[in-house]
């Protein structure tokens, strides 16, 4: 039933029984029992000519999730700070599986316009965030990660053959950050660190975003220091 959930997205934010039932191959009976189940639940909510959408609960649910969030408690007042420093916007992200998603925006005096934002799964191989995460997994599941997203690598512009992927993911751990110009949108960049706890678990990655002309003029060295800085005050707070 809760696969139901799962077929949502950009390209089909509307659902009918009959359309689940298909793509979850169960019978349509079965179908309009989960939807109703789902329904009651809020985690669905009908709409015109028996079609279905996500309900408000999902909404409910993400504020317990801001709540909840362990990285999210201690990391607003430095991401805070960061703005107050740069001026830049300051983002928070996190993989969750193979998605990598924002969780959090602090905004700075010139916002950006972004086109991603909280809950917006973002391409895993384009911008700092993922590719910072990315750089500190081991070599074995930065190499199942290899294996199973070829396609969107080449797309990428990324290397190809598996050892000068691992180097570039190698350079990228040992700078400590990255520094994505007009990857994931032309117009815009982003300063990346991972928040990487000493035991090694990556708990996200934080940036600064501005636009490109905005951070072809500043002292990257600089900013750089100020973000990884604020990436491991972050990581020594969370239990």
């Amino acid at each position: 039933m809760l696969g139901v959930l799962d077929l949502f997205n950009e390209t089909t934010p509307v659902w009918s029984a009959e359309a689940v039932a298909e793509a979850l191959d169960v019978s349509v009976p079965t179908a309009y029992r989960y939807v109703k189940l789902l329904v009651a639940s809020g985690l669905l909510q009908r709409s015109a000519e028996s079609q279905y959408s996500l309900g408000p609960r999902i909404i409910v649910l993400d504020h317990f999730i801001r709540a909840g969030d362990p990285v999210l408690q201690h990391a607003i007042p430095f991401m805070q700070e960061l703005v107050a420093t740069t001026g830049f916007d300051c983002v928070i992200s996190a993989l969750y599986g193979q998605q990598l998603l924002d969780t959090h925006r602090e905004y700075g005096s010139l916002p950006a316009d972004l086109g991603y934002g909280r809950g917006r799964p973002r391409p895993l191989f384009l911008g700092g965030a993922p590719k910072v995460i990315l750089s500190c997994f081991t070599p074995s599941a930065l190499h199942k990660v290899f294996d199973q997203h070829q396609q969107e690598i080449a797309q990428a512009g990324l290397p190809t053959e598996w050892s000068a992927f691992r180097k570039y993911y190698s350079s990228i751990r040992k700078a400590g950050h990255y520094l994505s110009n007009g990857e994931l949108e032309s117009n815009l960049a982003a300063l990346a660190a991972p928040i990487q706890q000493a035991n090694g678990t990556v708990l996200g990655a934080i940036s600064v975003v501005t636009t490109v002309q905005r951070m072809a003029v500043i002292d990257v060295a600089k900013v750089a220091a100020l973000v990884m800085r604020c990436a491991a005050d972050i990581a020594i707070r969370v239990p």
